[in-house]
């Protein structure tokens, strides 16, 4: 067994956040200048290289469809509180999204599943150069970029690092960690950014400004504390192997045993079984990949629930087909030869 990064990573972001010169900042709601936004978004990608972009308007998508896309990271919770005028541009691979009209004009956002923070900026950059030969973007010698918050202006870039980090919180290090980062002008939030809890022990890392840093700078310094927390964790595991394996192996298999054959699980119990699962599947005493594992994550989330039912069903209904989903994919998945920890291991 090899702890790498990818036992620890779940995914990296790099995002861009841009206004139109010609036009004033967003608004809440539908008018002339966020349907001009959307048009202008449009047009400019149909000819974009890397994948076709399908375009998702709120106004026409259900309730549940926007919280999936939520939950796929691909939409932003904020872009929600716009739904009458808000709007994304999905490229088919998903690993690129515009999302239009929320905080600012464009929210110009690359997903990528390695630490690869600097080809994430890369593809994020090519987007932006398409969006821009429509329109030109606001703009000020001094200061960079203008955007709705002044903690966006300047570069307008945001880089973050989605990492799974049960370890530091079963030995109680996040508060240390937390006044760490921050002294670096880094900061770490929950699973869906800004105001979210860190369900599951998944952070975002990611910087808290963007003026008066170059892009490299931000790219690279999320890059390392990444890699940094990354060791951290990898270390205390190495160590609750040694120490505590015992322990550490209970825990794991009893959630791999709900998770294979509970009846009902609400969502928040979900994500305490599914850290759990990962982190075994990391030190490879389940049989599942990680990969297998993250896709859990968003399959087994309330509103891909409510799409693998096809109706609006009631809070035990989800809570049952959650379980039925997991069964599935846990039955279905076994990638390799496994036998359980043995009872007289340390």
């Amino acid at each position: 067994m090899m702890l790498t990064e990818k036992s620890v990573l779940v995914s990296g972001r790099v995002r861009l956040a841009r206004n139109y010169a010609d036009l004033p900042f967003a608004r809440p709601g539908k008018s002339a200048n966020s349907d001009l936004c959307i048009a202008r978004a449009v047009d400019a990608m149909q000819e974009a290289p890397g994948g076709r972009y399908e375009l998702h308007l709120l106004s026409e998508t259900s309730a549940t469809d926007q919280m999936a896309l939520v939950e796929q990271h691909l939409i932003s919770k904020d872009l929600l509180k716009n739904s009458a005028a808000g709007a994304a541009l999905i490229r088919d691979d998903q690993r690129v999204s515009i999302m239009i009209n929320e905080e600012d004009h464009l929210r110009i956002q690359v997903m990528v599943n390695k630490l690869e923070l600097g080809s994430a900026a890369k593809e994020a950059f090519e987007a932006e150069e398409a969006l821009e030969r429509v329109q030109g973007f606001s703009f000020d010698p001094q200061l960079g970029y203008l955007t709705s918050c002044p903690t966006n202006a300047g570069t307008g870039l945001r880089a973050s690092l989605m990492l799974h980090l049960p370890m530091l919180d079963r030995f109680k290090q996040m508060g240390s960690v937390n006044q760490s980062v921050a002294k670096l002008g880094l900061t770490l939030r929950g699973i869906y950014g800004e105001g979210s809890d860190a369900l599951g022990s998944v952070y975002q890392v990611s910087n808290q400004v963007t003026l008066g840093r170059s892009e490299k700078d931000i790219v690279e310094a999320v890059s390392v504390v990444g890699r940094q927390l990354i060791a951290m964790e990898n270390k205390l595991r190495q160590r609750c192997l040694e120490n505590h394996a015992l322990e550490l192996k209970d825990a794991i298999m009893r959630s791999y045993g709900l998770m294979r054959y509970a009846i009902v699980m609400d969502e928040k119990e979900f994500m305490q079984r599914w850290s759990d699962l990962r982190l075994g599947a990391a030190l490879e005493l389940i049989p599942h990949s990680i990969e297998q594992i993250d896709r859990l994550l968003t399959t087994a989330q309330d509103a891909h629930v409510q799409q693998y039912m096809q109706r609006q069903p009631s809070q035990m209904e989800v809570k049952e087909a959650r379980c039925r989903i997991i069964r599935e994919a846990l039955q279905r998945t076994v990638e390799r030869p496994f036998s359980p920890p043995a009872a007289n291991e340390n």
